[in-house]
């Protein structure tokens, strides 16, 4: 079988490509390296590079033909660069996903798994956050991500397309670049102590997050890619469990012999406060469950 990974040279989709090549699968990515990097993607012809921009439907044509099941990773994925240019995380956030979803129909791809996020839910006080809760984007990224969503279920019903919607949640490990703004939170804080600078938390860091293993996320992928009940559905990929930022960082610095002395700045527009998630749908559709534990997690990244 032959897979497409969009954003295949970034953190989850590398990660993604090095399963499907250990699993012995033909791959090809599409990625502009616009974030992603090519030293995140195995050297030589090992894997099929197509160099492009996931906004443009005739490259993402190209890139899908011959293609059995693509994993959509490719993402403006920095909440705050959507904040100040909207019409950038449109253009490649949701007509990026119908791109793919139709290429996709038009090749005859069998199943495509697009990378969603628990940004949808927004800030809605119900906790857990489950698939069938209301939702409440709160920037355009939210929104682009809502919006993928609905046009992966339209595709679905309405041409018979296979889709699944992976909400991850807050997703970290080996390959998140501190130095870029789409990195995560944790990749930062841990370069900001090994630098001998004051971690920055943006407001008062007893805001929660479900923090969940990138190879756990990828095992998620591939499971959603066979599994016969995940098509036309949203399904939490999370651990159902909740730490605070400040919690999270105690533990970074704890692991990596630092002081807890944060620098504590304003909130930022579009943030969530609280979130996690009731991970029950992926239990029973995937037939998954998270097992790095968030400290076993951040012990493989920081020995990677």
């Amino acid at each position: 079988m032959k897979y497409l990974v969009t954003g295949g040279a970034g953190f989850i989709g590398s990660h993604i490509v090095d399963r499907l090549l250990a699993d012995g699968q033909q791959v090809r990515v599409l990625d502009n390296f616009s974030s992603g990097k090519r030293e995140n993607l195995p050297p030589g012809d090992t894997v099929e590079i197509i160099e492009g921009d996931v906004g443009d439907f005739d490259t993402v044509r190209k890139a899908m033909e011959g293609v059995d099941i693509a994993f959509h990773e490719a993402a403006i994925a920095s909440v705050p660069d959507t904040v100040r240019d909207p019409l950038s995380s449109a253009r490649v956030n949701y007509v990026g996903t119908v791109n793919v979803l139709e290429a996709a129909r038009q090749a005859g791809t069998k199943r495509v798994m697009f990378a969603d996020s628990a940004a949808v839910y927004g800030d809605l006080p119900e906790l857990p956050k489950r698939e069938d809760m209301p939702v409440k984007p709160l920037s355009p990224y939210a929104i682009d991500k809502l919006a993928s969503e609905d046009a992966c279920r339209v595709y679905h019903h309405l041409y018979g397309l296979e889709t699944v919607c992976l909400r991850y949640f807050n997703v970290f490990g080996p390959r998140q670049d501190p130095s870029s703004p789409y990195s995560g939170v944790i990749s930062i804080f841990s370069d900001a102590l090994k630098n001998g600078k004051r971690p920055l938390i943006f407001g008062d860091g007893e805001q929660t997050r479900d923090f969940v293993y990138v190879a756990d996320v990828v095992e998620a992928n591939i499971r959603a890619a066979t599994a016969p009940d995940a098509a036309g559905r949203a399904i939490n990929v999370a651990t159902g469990s909740t730490i605070t930022v400040n919690d999270m960082l105690k533990t970074i610095c704890k692991l990596q012999g630092a002081e807890f002395n944060p620098e504590y700045q304003p909130a930022r527009e579009g943030d969530i406060r609280h979130s996690y998630a009731d991970i029950s749908s992926a239990r029973e559709l995937l037939q998954w469950q998270p097992v790095v534990a968030f400290e076993d997690g951040l012990k493989k990244l920081f020995e990677s």
